[in-house]
């Protein structure tokens, strides 16, 4: 009998359910009895045959084929398409994958009023350079906030009140400071993250304002992290915040940039509430004062006892370790540190053959300092985010 090419089952179909395609083993065995139909139910097909290796390797070319076919149709959707074609898709959205960031901080700088600084550069405490603006003025009061950018790519650290000198001197500049900690340079942006900022651009052009600032702060460029929360009430909620007011808590990006992003899409008469306060101009040249928040930095803490099984090493410790610091810093901004949800990445996701059979948790404690440690949950305030460190985690391996 002979074949029928329209109907050989071998190749990836789309259906309302979407595209699926048959695996290797049945493409190979659909493979395997059309060779016998054509040559003969006694042809000798096994691997070890020139025959069955022709076979497979045909079978493993449509096999091949058709991911490729599966990986093209899921390119069209920002839901499944992956690296470049995930690039390429948002692009629709009007938003580009965020690229690898340098740390910045917000510096508060002092002098006479009207004075300019081109292209000035302040340095921490190691000597490490942070580039100032372009031109920066120093305005009424004499003085003036804006972020700095560190000369150096990565994860550079820099503690509140650690930048204090003049890189650059200016006449009529007298003094460098920085009230908070920086915040540290990100790697370039992941398939999962740029996925979430997609669903949240959506919503820049939304009629519900608070829905629209949500997505336009998430897309300031250099912005890793954000939180937004309202008070529509008469009188101050429980975070202290005025009645009437909104506080965007914002880790990273350009604090004018924040600012007008804040102050073209909030609501009429809606004030803005924070301890970093920016003026910036409108359509019209008219000043306004806008307030946001950088999240505070809660470290944290960690004390485990194991009892431990033959197989256990001090990698598996630092396994261990890395494993908690990794959860507690994907956390939000004012997520709690729940003692329970701790307890998984300490086990190691309980994989089956993995580390995790080497050891047994006696106790888990954890806390804001090395010495306040406690099997209790860590509360994070609204404008705090919780971040951890390995050296921040002790173990002890109980005799």
């Amino acid at each position: 009998m002979a074949l029928n090419l329209d109907t050989l089952g071998l190749s990836a179909r789309v259906t309302d359910q979407g595209i699926s395609a048959p695996d290797y083993q049945a493409i190979l065995a659909d493979i395997t009895g059309y060779f016998q139909q054509i040559y003969g139910t006694d042809a000798y097909l096994e691997p070890d045959s020139k025959d069955g290796q022709m076979v497979a390797l045909v079978a493993l070319a449509v096999h091949d084929a058709n991911n490729t076919a599966i990986q093209v149709y899921n390119s069209f959707s920002p839901a499944t398409a992956m690296s470049d074609a995930l690039t390429r898709n948002v692009k629709i959205n009007g938003i580009v994958r965020k690229a690898a960031t340098h740390s910045t901080v917000d510096v508060t700088l002092t002098g006479q009023t009207g004075t300019t600084i081109t292209n000035g550069s302040v340095k921490d405490t190691r000597g490490v350079a942070w580039s100032l603006p372009a031109s920066v003025t120093i305005g009424s009061g004499g003085a003036v906030t804006v972020t700095a950018t560190c000369a150096t790519a990565g994860a550079v650290e820099a503690l509140a009140g650690s930048i204090t000198r003049i890189a650059t001197p200016t006449l009529g500049w007298f003094t460098v400071s920085n009230p908070m900690s920086a915040t540290l340079g990100v790697e370039a942006e992941r398939d999962a993250q740029i996925r979430i900022r997609q669903a949240q651009s959506v919503a820049i052009s939304s009629i519900t304002p608070f829905e629209a600032l949500e997505g336009a702060i998430a897309n300031v460029a250099g912005v890793t992290r954000h939180k937004l929360y309202e008070n529509d009430t008469g009188v101050a909620d429980s975070n202290g915040l005025p009645a009437h007011s909104l506080s965007a808590i914002v880790d990273g990006g350009d604090v004018t940039a924040i600012a007008q992003t804040l102050r073209g899409k909030k609501g009429q008469g809606v004030s803005t509430f924070g301890s970093t306060s920016v003026t910036v101009a409108d359509l019209y040249g008219n000043p306004h004062v806008i307030r946001f928040s950088r999240s505070t930095n809660v470290p944290v803490y960690a004390a485990i006892t194991l009892s431990v099984f033959p197989g256990y090493t001090t990698q598996v410790g630092e396994q261990i370790k890395q494993a908690i610091a990794d959860y507690v810093n994907s956390l939000s901004i004012g997520d709690d540190v729940l003692l329970s949800r701790v307890y998984s990445p300490a086990n190691l996701g309980v994989v089956s053959g993995g580390s995790s059979r080497f050891y047994d948790i006696n106790s888990l404690r954890i806390g804001r300092s090395a010495s306040s440690v406690a099997a209790a949950n860590i509360a994070i305030a609204y404008n705090e985010s919780a971040s951890c460190s390995t050296a921040n985690i002790a173990i002890t391996v109980a005799s």
